[in-house]
């Protein structure tokens, strides 16, 4: 859980008070038609609280996922609110997502999603190099065991684990390759074999 903002529920806490007490003064021969508004005005304040807390999983629920045409060997990725396509693959049997890079020649491991699919950072070698857009960066070679998506299964595929800092795992274009077609279409990015 992320640490709760004590001076904010307290401010929010003080004014809230502040506005009850007002309303109280204010009209007290009405006495039960201000319970009534300030009612409906606390609900309203709740409501608002529980949309702004709970917005990244409402934005999961209601955004577009990844669509898996297995029959027809087809994979459409939805466009992202950041202009981004991104994929879920299962990686050593464990859901890693990717933001499609086609400018990256390789995919790309963030280190928490290395850890995550069960390699060990004491075997992580950090000979190799890259250069991407914040500078050089090293990088460790590793054989993933199975990277899957949707029905598509590669076998000892080659990739590589960033020492540095990445918001998240790049897909690129040693793994879109295997596909016979890539295409942006209709705000979806479909890949087909």
């Amino acid at each position: 859980m992320q640490d709760i903002p004590y001076d904010s529920l307290i401010y929010l806490s003080l004014l809230g008070g502040v506005m009850v007490f007002w309303v109280f003064v204010q009209g007290r021969e009405r006495l039960s038609t201000k319970i009534k508004q300030l009612a409906a005005w606390g609900f309203i304040f709740l409501g608002v609280i529980a949309g702004f807390g709970l917005w990244e999983d409402i934005r999961r629920t209601v955004l577009p996922t990844q669509t898996v045409f297995a029959e027809e060997g087809r994979i459409e990725l939805p466009r992202a609110p950041d202009g981004h396509y991104y994929a879920t693959l299962d990686i050593n049997g464990v859901p890693t997502r990717f933001v499609v890079d086609t400018g990256a020649t390789a995919m790309v491991l963030t280190y928490d999603d290395a850890r995550r699919i069960g390699l060990d950072a004491e075997d992580l070698v950090f000979v190799g190099s890259a250069n991407t857009a914040n500078g050089l960066v090293r990088t460790a070679p590793v054989t993933l065991s199975s990277v899957a998506m949707g029905p598509f299964v590669e076998r000892d595929f080659r990739a590589y684990v960033n020492e540095g800092e990445m918001r998240q795992s790049l897909l690129g274009m040693t793994y879109l390759q295997r596909f016979d077609r890539l295409e942006i279409t209709g705000g979806r990015l479909v890949l087909e074999r």
